[in-house]
């Protein structure tokens, strides 16, 4: 297997277990982690999962030149095979965080779009190269970029192809957090044991709400969002969260009954 599967309790941790060839993807990558995504979404014992790369060069630079994108080029199949891997069209409703560590290039970049929370390493790179091979970055990245980070800054990533360094990254809106590498994976695992303290049920409504609202006119959005609100406001963990509050205790949502 060529993508690694762990828990560490509730959290699943999802890696790109290639370090040798900097984790790009080959198509039994794109498969096995389309796989990762479904297990964490079906499980109930998982809150959020962190997605990471094996070694210390990479995080994931992309789709393999020799192989993956060869199959995309000679019309084999086309980039839609690969959209559980890219999360487009997604039902997974938990966290995902991106632990970024090194390059983080093309088709690596745009499943870290993919991603709700980043953090990445000093030393990390990112880029988007397709352009200067003929390719574009369909993965997701056409359609979300623009709606991540400001058109011209999405536009300079887009049309120029060059690398830009982890402080630059933090300061155009694609990451959360930059810090030393040795603090990559423990500030991810924090994020992922906070949120399994919190309410499975408002936390999945949340992102869900956040993936379906953005494309609805503002009207109808109010509307679904009142419908996604009173979901969470009539729920069991709605009612354990109010009666530990009145208590004075910790809750113990009900969502969260059986989770590590």
């Amino acid at each position: 297997m060529t993508i690694g599967f762990e828990r560490d309790g509730s959290t699943a941790i999802i890696s790109f277990a290639r370090p040798a060839k900097l984790n790009a993807l080959t198509l039994a990558m794109y498969d096995e982690l389309a796989d990762a995504f479904a297990r964490v979404r079906d499980d109930d014992t998982i809150a959020a999962a962190i997605l990471t790369g094996e070694g210390e060069r990479a995080f994931c630079v992309g789709a393999d030149l020799g192989e993956s994108i060869p199959a995309l080029a000679e019309g084999r199949f086309d980039i839609s095979r690969w959209d559980g891997a890219h999360q487009k069209h997604t039902s997974l409703f938990k966290p995902v965080i991106a632990a970024v560590n090194g390059l983080c290039l093309g088709g690596g970049f745009e499943i870290m779009l993919s991603t709700d929370l980043r953090v990445a390493s000093e030393d990390a790179e990112f880029g988007l190269p397709e352009p200067g091979v003929g390719v574009v970055p369909a993965g997701g990245t056409l359609a979300r970029l623009t709606r991540q980070i400001p058109y011209a800054w999405a536009m300079r990533l887009l049309l120029l192809g060059e690398r830009v360094p982890a402080a630059e990254a933090l300061r155009l809106g694609l990451l959360n957090a930059v810090v030393p590498a040795q603090e990559v994976m423990p500030t991810a695992l924090a994020w992922a044991h906070r949120i399994g303290g919190l309410s499975g049920t408002a936390v999945a409504t949340i992102k869900q709400a956040v993936l379906r609202l953005g494309d609805l006119p503002l009207h109808q959005a109010f509307h679904a969002e009142a419908l996604y609100g009173q979901r969470a406001f009539t729920s069991p963990d709605a009612r354990e969260g109010l009666a530990a509050f009145a208590a004075r205790r910790s809750p113990e949502f009900p969502s969260r009954k059986g989770q590590g």
